[in-house]
């Protein structure tokens, strides 16, 4: 049987979650020393009252995985910030956004796109593409702050057995 939910119990039981629920923007890069190679991710989330950040990285990656990660990484800050809304999403990777907006299949980082897609759920995304490079702010500080991330992986690598460097699902890269 299902169960209605009126309008103000909806807006009560919002607020007894204390969730906020706000116009979220999203700026997202990810880069890679070497395609593949040492890579990095990170994002910027402005909202009304705030704004967080996040970088993070692997020692062998690509850059879609990089930039797909960046994703990932946004959205799961969202959550743990109990924050909810229009959600704007920002990528220069136009692989990502064309994903997205014009679901291109699906061939390859399997396990990324089924790690993004719960987060998806219920969330109401406008998905923008950005020219990376060309002066935005939001996204050249996410852009220095995944190649900031690269290089520390790629130092991280350098002392790494190299049958320890491989993507999901390869055999090792061996030097």
């Amino acid at each position: 049987m299902p169960v209605l939910i009126y309008a103000q119990d909806f807006e009560k039981a919002r607020k007894m979650s204390k969730i906020k629920y706000v116009n979220i923007k999203i700026y997202t890069d990810g880069s890679c020393l070497g395609n593949p190679g040492p890579g990095g991710w990170a994002y910027l989330i402005e909202f009304e009252g705030g704004h967080f950040d996040g970088t993070g990285g692997q020692p062998y990656t690509t850059n879609n995985r990089m930039e797909l990660q960046a994703v990932i990484e946004a959205l799961k800050t969202l959550k743990k910030k109990n924050l909810d809304g229009k959600i704007f999403i920002y990528s220069d990777s136009s692989w990502v956004v064309k994903t997205m907006k014009e679901n291109w299949k699906r061939k390859k980082n399997l396990d990324l796109w089924s790690e993004l897609m719960p987060l998806l759920i219920n969330k109401d995304i406008e998905w923008q593409w950005v020219k990376g490079h060309s002066g935005h702010p939001q996204n050249e500080f996410c852009d220095k702050k995944a190649l900031q991330s690269a290089k520390h992986y790629a130092i991280l690598a350098k002392d790494m057995d190299p049958k320890d460097l491989c993507l999901p699902d390869e055999a090792p890269t061996l030097f």
